[in-house]
């Protein structure tokens, strides 16, 4: 069974969330949210708050133990840009693309025997 959780439009760059998320693709949940609590990133925070909503899934709605879950797939998207300016001399100006991302996790129930 599948168990999904997204969210979009967080404030922070594709390429700097996928570091974080690399790191706990594979992973069983309650190690993935271990590792999230216990790094010092700023793209670890909307991860955490995702897998945590993917559980809360898992477990109101399908009645699941979050120890049979793991990490099936995790993508992270990228979001529209945010473009704000920087005036600099001669009247000119530098353009600021503030990027946003899309993050998507989905969780699966381990077969019983696979438990390891």
């Amino acid at each position: 069974m599948e168990i999904g959780a997204k969210s979009t439009f967080v404030r922070g760059s594709p390429r700097k969330i996928r570091l974080v998320a690399d790191q706990i693709k594979g992973l069983k949940a309650i190690q993935a949210e271990a590792i999230l609590e216990n790094l010092q990133k700023a793209a670890a925070s909307p991860l955490l708050l995702v897998l945590k909503q993917a559980l809360g899934n898992a477990v109101g709605n399908f009645k699941l133990s979050p120890e049979n879950l793991k990490i099936k797939s995790l993508d992270i998207g990228e979001g529209p840009r945010m473009k704000r300016v920087r005036f600099v001399s001669r009247g000119r100006i530098h353009q600021i693309k503030k990027r946003l991302s899309h993050i998507n996790l989905v969780l699966e129930e381990i077969p019983h025997g696979k438990q390891s």
